[in-house]
């Protein structure tokens, strides 16, 4: 006799089944949900227990239930039954109460909404170079640049027949550019004495400091020198004594040392013994 094999795949879901299976759980009141989880339009609501949309088996009935659903999506192996699945609906409005009532929601939403429009800054007129470089140059780069503009322009320089330049033309007859780099150079010119005076006060600090540290350094040192070089001398004369045992061991049967590890370790024992000598004055 054939044995009919279980199928675990998670079958289609249907939207209208025929059976009398109640779920335990207590009806579901569609003026107690939310607008946007119901659909009456399409008969489907989204299930409470696994939180997908389900279709309502029989909505015209005196008893709509929800079609089982699993929890997963179709096609999943062990497919697991979903609780919610034939649970009772009370369908207790209409569908244009239920339209109605998702209008006044989007309506809510909507007024919550800021509808403040935030523009974008308008971008300024790009600046000439005599005014990107006003406050950067001293009064000699600024005298510089004034002239090399008098001798190439032709509206802010007087010239003789044969082309030599005279003079500057006067301020209110030159042009823009030239207006502007003469007013530079008069302003660098005026505030010249000021800005030498704060760099060399600025410079004068800084020695100030400079030197302050210095002397600060120098007497906390001072104040350690002497632990440091005890140390120092304590370090290399532990090392000194070490070397020297390696170099005569009292036992004889400690391993001998070649030419070449012997006159490497004489090495550094007179090294050693040079900063013993160093240090001890």
């Amino acid at each position: 006799m054939l044995t009919r094999t279980r199928d675990l795949t998670a079958q289609k879901r249907p939207r209208r089944v025929r059976s009398r299976a109640v779920s335990t759980l207590p009806p579901l009141v569609i003026s107690n949900l939310k607008p946007h989880e119901v659909d009456l339009a399409y008969s489907s609501l989204v299930c409470p227990t696994c939180r997908t949309w389900v279709p309502i088996n029989a909505p015209d009935s005196s008893r709509p239930k929800l079609v089982p659903h699993h929890t997963e999506k179709a096609g999943t192996d062990d497919p697991i039954r979903c609780p919610g699945s034939h649970r009772i609906v009370s369908i207790n409005i209409t569908v244009d109460q239920w339209f109605q009532r998702l209008e006044e929601g989007l309506t809510q939403t909507d007024g919550r909404r800021s509808r403040r429009v935030i523009r974008k800054p308008k971008t300024g007129a790009t600046p000439a170079v005599m005014q990107i470089v006003g406050g950067t140059v001293d009064d000699k780069t600024a005298r510089k640049l004034d002239e090399a503009h008098i001798r190439g322009c032709f509206t802010c320089s007087v010239k003789d027949d044969k082309g030599n330049i005279l003079r500057a033309a006067d301020l209110t007859s030159r042009c823009t550019d030239g207006r502007r780099l003469a007013q530079l150079a008069a302003h660098t010119k005026r505030l010249a004495p000021a800005r030498r005076k704060a760099q060399m006060d600025r410079e004068d600090f800084n020695d100030r400091r400079a030197w302050a540290l210095r002397l600060l350094h120098e007497q906390q040192w001072e104040k350690v020198s002497e632990p440091v070089a005890d140390a120092d001398l304590r370090r290399v004369r532990d090392t000194l004594a070490a070397l020297i045992q390696t170099l005569n061991p009292h036992k004889t049967t400690a391993p001998q040392l070649t030419a070449w590890e012997r006159a490497d370790l004489m090495s550094a024992i007179a090294l050693l013994a040079t900063q013993e000598e160093q240090l001890a004055r």
